[in-house]
């Protein structure tokens, strides 16, 4: 069963995989320069990038379906931030993608492409965290998550998360009137 709402639970695939393709391409740089042959040591970032992408898209698209309701809630300039960061980070994961393949090729050309390829991984880093960022403030500020939780039923009891960091347990806050 899938989770509903599904964007929070894809957006963190694009920036764990943009943490880890910097750090495979410079391994797989270091791999070459000690000999490996560039086709074999640079497939693995090539993949990584490619991943890169496509998590990217599937994040962007999960998170334009749950646009409309998270705009009930959300004020319009906090969530075109985001948006505009995500699409960013979506384009520029695709030329990443492009420039790694061209990677593979032989001699200069391939040499070249894997140096912009993981330079490009490196400034990516600091995109991912970009969007990272405005989502959270998204959820952490603004309340975007308010628009997938459910108005309160009225109950005698209202279940209340403690802002204890130590302990952090579910207390009950009991409305009902207390003995003297």
């Amino acid at each position: 069963m899938l989770p509903d709402p599904l964007h929070p639970a894809i957006v963190h695939f694009p920036v764990v995989l943009a943490i880890l393709l910097p750090i495979f391409a410079l391994g797989a740089l270091w791999t070459v320069r000690r000999g490996a042959t560039p086709r074999r040591a640079w497939a693995v970032p090539v993949a990584l990038s490619a991943a890169l992408a496509l998590s990217a898209w599937v994040a962007v698209r999960t998170g334009e379906a749950q646009d409309e309701r998270v705009e009930r809630v959300v004020p319009g300039q906090p969530l075109e931030t985001h948006e505009e960061a995500a699409e960013l980070f979506l384009t520029l994961s695709g030329v990443l993608v492009l420039v790694a393949a061209a990677g593979l090729a032989p001699g200069v050309a391939g040499r070249l492409a894997r140096l912009l390829a993981t330079g490009g991984a490196i400034a990516l880093v600091v995109v991912a965290a970009d969007v990272g960022h405005s989502g959270g403030e998204l959820v952490y500020r603004h309340g975007a998550a308010s628009a997938y939780t459910a108005p309160d039923s009225g109950s005698a009891s209202t279940p209340t998360a403690s802002l204890d960091p130590v302990v952090p347990t579910l207390r009950v806050a009991d409305e009902r009137p207390r003995a003297r």
